[in-house]
């Protein structure tokens, strides 16, 4: 194995009681710069080096970071911030008012891959060096929960280097060099390669475990990371596939690590579009609900846990899972039935089926390619006809968003544990100027939808917003606008001797470990 990962052999020299990680996952941060990739793999990294004005604690309630507190203005006009003093980059610079007000400006701009974070905002105002008010166009309670991953640049740095805005397309120097405020700063990046992560002696907190280096490495091929796990190359991978958990359970000196994701996954489907990108038809059927209700039908969600996820994940009717704020109780998915498929079909005009392309990723969610290839074969069951072509992530996010594709997988973290966040970025109608649907790849659109969700946001009285998050669930369900398929489980694999927090969000925070030496 040391012929295929050589870089994780290198060490270094430590402090006494201080440690060094070795992890690997299969997908590489596809930029360092925290508003230009809005991914769990970008934050997963990047919330050891940036932080925002609020954090995830280990329970994973908001609690201070840059901000030592915030309170409500008025009657629902914004949020007051109260900043953290003393604070400073990783290059020595201050952190002060002026760097939220130019993080948000660089957030917010249509540059920014984050800028739906900042729909409900209307103006940033800078009180005083450390007191800035962040006002929006409604009552919008649960705004400080909406910016946990909302990262703070230097605006010095920013300038001074040519990052005043990201560029996603191209890249920039933001795009491999980091300066945050956070417990770690990156020494080395070689994307594709590996990032090299130290220390930093300045933070300002001391909630810090014993990883002083940590060096992280994609790695794309499964057996590749158990192998280097189980041979001590590797102290933590992520995920450990799904058929070789018992095996490393069963290993000495390893141990795996379960829960369970936030992330629902799901097929969507392209609404908007005039005909098939990959279609033998005229137009698009999928613009039919009974077509998407049979592709719905057609997939055997129960065989594809039991024999592609090993029983370790669980099916969900919606964009969100059990446990998350907002969560519609009594909502089943769509029965598996390939004659209702068929009869679906035969009712909209396809009774031969019609050929079309299914994407999917085959580094990002566990098993996504094996999960595609199950999905590709249930519905050539019931006639249809999809052309299945997988991709690394890399591709894959550009091909989504130039439109060629017609259903594809995506999986869904919500960033604020509340069912309104998918709303806003995978149902909403997609208009970049109120920066919302900016995931909604398909182009969905629905009137009632786009007239609840400001109502969603801004409601303070919690039975009333269940009632419209519960409406616009059914609403999702009854038109098929996606196909939950299963709430992704969480397998890390980790030697012995590695203390960690395994978040629902799949973030690796460094932190929070203590590895034994």
């Amino acid at each position: 194995m040391r012929s295929i990962l050589p870089l994780l052999a290198l060490s270094v020299a430590l402090p006494a009681g201080a440690a060094e990680l070795r992890y690997a996952s299969t997908t590489d941060p596809n930029t360092l710069d925290p508003h230009a990739g809005n991914s769990a793999p970008n934050f997963s990294l990047l919330g050891n080096v940036y932080e925002g004005l609020v954090r995830r604690g280990r329970d994973m309630s908001i609690e201070p970071a840059l901000a030592t507190s915030w309170e409500p203005i008025g009657n629902g006009e914004g949020w007051r911030f109260t900043l953290r003093e003393g604070v400073t980059f990783h290059d020595g610079e201050a952190f002060d008012a002026d760097d939220v007000i130019f993080s948000y400006e660089r957030a917010s701009s249509p540059e920014s891959d984050v800028a739906s974070w900042f729909a409900p905002v209307s103006e940033v105002v800078k009180v005083d060096d450390y007191t800035v008010d962040i006002l929006t166009s409604a009552p919008n309670p649960i705004f400080p929960d909406s910016i946990a991953n909302w990262m703070i640049l230097d605006s010095g740095w920013a300038e001074a280097n040519d990052v005043a805005r990201p560029n996603i397309e191209q890249g920039n120097f933001a795009t491999t060099n980091a300066n945050g405020t956070g417990p770690y700063r990156v020494t080395e990046r070689q994307p594709g390669l590996r990032t090299v992560l130290e220390a930093h002696d300045g933070w300002w907190d001391d909630d810090i475990g014993n990883v002083d280096r940590a060096v992280f490495q994609p790695v794309q091929n499964a057996a590749t990371s158990v192998a280097a796990l189980l041979s001590g190359e590797l102290d933590l991978i992520e995920p450990v596939p799904v058929q070789d958990a018992a095996r490393v359970e069963q290993a000495d000196g390893v141990d795996v690590v379960r829960g369970i994701e936030a992330r629902v996954i799901m097929l969507g489907f392209p609404h908007d579009a005039d005909g098939l990108y990959g279609g033998d038809v005229e137009g698009n059927p999928f613009q039919d609900a009974r077509v998407r209700r049979a592709v719905a039908q057609a997939v055997n969600v129960p065989a594809i846990l039991q024999t592609v996820m090993r029983g370790s994940a669980e099916p969900v009717a919606q964009l969100v899972g059990p446990g998350m704020r907002g969560f519609t109780e009594g909502l089943d998915p769509y029965a598996y039935d390939p004659d209702a498929a068929r009869v679906l079909l035969a009712e909209a005009g396809y009774p031969d089926g019609f050929q079309f392309s299914l994407r999917c990723p085959n580094d990002r969610y566990l098993n996504d390619e094996a999960v595609c290839t199950a999905i590709n074969a249930m519905l050539a069951q019931v006639g249809l006809q999809p052309r299945l072509e997988t991709m690394p992530v890399a591709n894959y996010w550009p091909t989504l968003r130039a439109e060629e594709h017609d259903v594809y997988l995506l999986g869904w973290s919500p960033g604020t544990f509340d069912a309104e966040h998918p709303i806003r970025f995978l149902v909403a109608t997609p208009d970049e100027e109120a920066k919302l649907g900016s995931w909604n790849f398909g182009g969905y659109s629905n009137d009632r939808v786009d007239e609840l969700l400001p109502r969603i946001q801004s409601e303070i009285d919690d039975g009333a917003r269940q009632a419209m998050l519960d409406e616009v669930a059914n609403i999702v369900k009854d038109e098929a606008v996606y196909v939950p398929l299963y709430v992704q489980p969480l397998i890390w694999g980790v030697k012995d001797g590695v203390d960690l927090v395994q978040r629902p969000d799949n973030f690796v925070v460094l932190r929070w470990m203590e590895v034994a030496g």
